[in-house]
Order: C-alpha cells, then structure tokens, then sequence
C-alpha cells in the first residue's frame, strides 16, 4: 500500500492559496483578551476554529469559562494503538495599540513582499493564530487525503493566553479524563532562522516579585530631616544594588542550588550556531554584554538564571520639585529560572537577601506574584526524535535543539495537571515583531511549518 504523505504534502502546495486565505479570514477577528470591549470577538474566534474542525471530521465544541471560552476537538483517528495527541494553542491575541506605528490596519490583513518572499502583516499573524493555522492545515490535508489523521486527536485553543491563561488551569483540572493524552504538541516559538528548524526543548520560568521598604511613619521635609533620618528610597537602591557581585552572579541566598552545567553536546551544538552577540545587541542600541563572566551568549540566555530590576519608584515623581524624604519605597523584581529551581525557594531567599540587609528600625515585605518551574523536555524522547525527523525531512538539515528565555506557562499547566510533556516546535522569526506594530509571518513559514506539522504526523503514527 502506498504511504499517503506524498500526496498530502502535494495537497498542501496545491491549496496553499486557501490556506493563506483562511488565515487572513481568522485574522481579521480582533479577538484582544485584555479588552472588555472585544469578548464578542473572542467568542467569534472561537466558533471559527470550532467549524474548522468540525469541517475536517472532528467533534468539537466551545466550552465556556470563567473568561473568555476555550475550544475542544477530537478526532478518534485510525484506532488501534495510535499515538495520542493534543494540539495546543490560542486564538487570543495583544493589543494594536499603538496604533499610528503601524503600516496598515492591524485587523485589515496585508500581505507585503518581504526578503524572504510574502508576508502577512497583521496582530495575531505569528503569535499565535498563523501557527495554529499550520497544524490545522495539516490535519485538514490528512483528511482530505487520507480521510483522517494517523494518530488520535485531541486540539485545545484557549482565548486568555495572552492575560496569563487565569481560567486555564480550572478547565484543565476539570476536564482532565477527556484531555488525556501521550504527549502536547505547541507552535508558538520559534525557528533558529528561516531555513534552519528548531525544537525547544528547555524554558525557563519565573519568580516575579515586588519588594515594599518601609522606614519613617510619614514623608518628611528633606531640609528639617535630612542627614537624620533614613532615606528609604536611598536604602532600597542600596540594598538591589547588591543583586550582583562583580562577575556577575546573584547573591540572592540559594539561588543556584539545582542548576545544572551544560553537557558538553549541548556546549559543540550551541557553539556550533555562531550566534552573533555583537548583532543581537546592535538591533536595540546596545554594543557591550553583560550578565556572568565566563558564559556564552547563548548559554546565559538559555541556560542560566537571572534577576532583574524591573521597576522602582516611591516619594516624588512628578513635575517640578518636591524635597521630600519617602517615607516608603517600592521594586519589582522578575527572577528567569532554569531548570532544576525550586520556584518557593527562590522566593524565600529574595525575603532572606532583602531582610540580611534591612537596618532595626525598617521593616520590608516581599509579595511574590507568580512562581514557575523552568521546564526540560528530555532530548533523546521518541517524541522529539520523531519531530526531529520530521523537520530534518522538510528541510533538508538537522533541527536545532535549542532553549528559550522566556516562559510558557501552559507547558507547566500541562505537566502538572495532565502529567503532558510537551513537544515545542514552531515556525516564528526572530523579526516577526511579536506583540509590536506590524507583527508579520512568513508565508513561507506557514506553508513549510504546515508540511512540516503533516510530516511530523506521519512520524508519530510510526
């Protein structure tokens, strides 16, 4: 019997058109989570994804939450022993503003030539409704030619990513007998560069604080005071001002307690790259690196923790002057973890590190936001093994397994809830402008990450 991948991927040229035109549709939906104003557009949202589905052979419903709903599919595949897999991703989108920046209309999608060929430029094109898109289109092309996926499918597309996902886990938890599933399989990071795929396989999370110092019961006259009495506000930058030692290491007590070296694979591999400090820097105006002597680039954006002021304020800031000495002063502190952290005790050292150095007639409160484990997905997995011949098929070159400096909360959610790994294998440009004005992706990106994604099928049916 012949084997139908040929076909499909042929099915995905032939229909590339429309597959850019089902895009463009979906993306003129303003679906901005963070907007009361635009809830109805989020639930048309919804219901686009919910008739994609049911269009291709799934069950498929929207589910309500305690915001905005959330999107469940499922196709039973070929039975058997199939694979299992949940497809997760979310329709939701940021704000335009501001909106003079743009060159065209951020719900009126344009597609402009580009370096790289056409792309589409519009809010949501990357981040995350062209990606979703690939994966849709793939498991539309299976349909069409083979009659259906060759694993079991379960799709999940949320509406409140972009806010923190606040109702996510509540429907996780209770919904977690219908979302069992082998493995979750996330498009929303990116490619090494356009034509050389990447599959994330570490993010690290995070500890966000906020630091309250408190000394005098009142503001007070800097005249009658100063020179007496403590400057909260001259404390408090003091005390953050010791975050980092001159090789730059945090001093935050415990903090490196489980991070682990690299192995010296991911060491040949990542040097390997030739990532350019030098560039990176200078596309934001920067020339001159910092962070911990004696670490690549690479390895101190993927592979090491950080702590970083990320506001600070307290007495008088505005117009004109005020000689006043605050009687209270305020920081906020974001800590990227890496694997092997433990989030709790990350935050109880920052209180350990504030308290060590606040004087007996202070006091200090540390309010912890939000803590998330930095996350490993295991490198030698049949999952990714399989994703990595996937896209080396596609592409003609082995996919770099690389880290990511930033978080993706649901991939946590996931693992704690439903006890999912996740494979994370996206098709984003480092230019895609993600949450700025004229946000793009390449067509080029979603018709190669659609073949990709109907590849990558084939493979996890074995």
């Amino acid at each position: 019997m012949t084997h139908p991948l040929p076909a499909i991927l042929a099915h995905l040229d032939e229909t590339a058109p429309a597959a850019r035109d089902r895009l463009i549709d979906w993306l003129r939906i303003p679906s901005i989570s963070a907007q009361p104003a635009h809830a109805g557009d989020c639930g048309r949202a919804a219901d686009w994804v919910r008739e994609q589905l049911q269009g291709m052979g799934f069950t498929a419903s929207v589910r309500p939450t305690a915001g905005h709903p959330v999107v469940v599919g499922h196709h039973p595949g070929p039975g058997g022993n199939a694979p299992h897999l949940l497809f997760y991703g979310h329709y939701d989108v940021q704000p335009a503003d501001p909106l003079e920046l743009w060159t065209s209309p951020p719900f009126e999608p344009a597609v402009v030539e580009g370096p790289h060929g056409p792309r589409v430029v519009a809010r949501g094109a990357v981040d995350d409704k062209g990606q979703c898109a690939m994966w849709l289109d793939a498991l539309r092309a299976w349909h069409a030619v083979a009659g259906g996926p060759p694993c079991r499918i379960t799709v999940l597309i949320e509406g409140e990513e972009e806010v923190g996902s606040p109702s996510l886990d509540a429907f996780l938890a209770a919904n977690r007998e219908e979302l069992k599933a082998d493995i979750a399989v996330i498009s929303d990071t990116g490619m090494w560069d356009i034509d050389t795929p990447a599959i994330t396989t570490s993010l690290r999370g995070m500890v966000y604080s906020q630091i309250d110092v408190r000394a005098a019961g009142r503001d007070l006259h800097s005249g009658m005071y100063g020179g007496s009495a403590r400057n909260v506000i001259n404390l408090l930058t003091q005390i953050l001002g010791e975050l980092h030692d001159e090789n730059g290491r945090i001093r935050i007590p415990g903090f490196y307690d489980g991070v682990k070296e690299l192995t010296n694979a991911q060491r040949v591999e990542w040097d390997a790259l030739g990532f350019d400090e030098k560039a990176y820097l200078g596309d934001i105006g920067l020339s001159i690196p910092v962070g911990e002597k004696g670490r690549s680039a690479l390895e101190r954006l993927w592979a090491r923790p950080t702590a970083d002021i990320n506001g600070i304020w307290g007495g008088y800031t505005g117009e004109g002057s005020k000689t006043v000495i605050a009687a209270e002063a305020h920081a906020k502190l974001s800590c990227r973890l890496v694997p092997g952290q433990d989030p709790q005790k990350v935050a109880e050292g920052i209180r350990q590190f504030v308290q060590d150095r606040l004087p007996a007639d202070c006091t200090a409160e540390v309010q912890v936001f939000s803590t998330t484990p930095g996350i490993e997905v295991p490198a030698d997995s049949r999952w990714v093994q399989a994703a990595r011949r996937a896209l080396s098929a596609e592409y003609g070159k082995p996919a770099i397994l690389m880290g990511c400096g930033g978080s993706i909360p649901v991939v946590e959610s996931l693992k704690r809830l439903l006890g999912l790994d996740s494979l994370l294998v996206g098709f984003g440009l480092n230019d895609d402008q993600v949450h700025s004005p004229n946000e793009k992706f390449e067509l080029r990106c979603l018709h190669q990450g659609a073949r990709s994604h109907a590849r990558l099928l084939a493979e996890m049916a074995g």
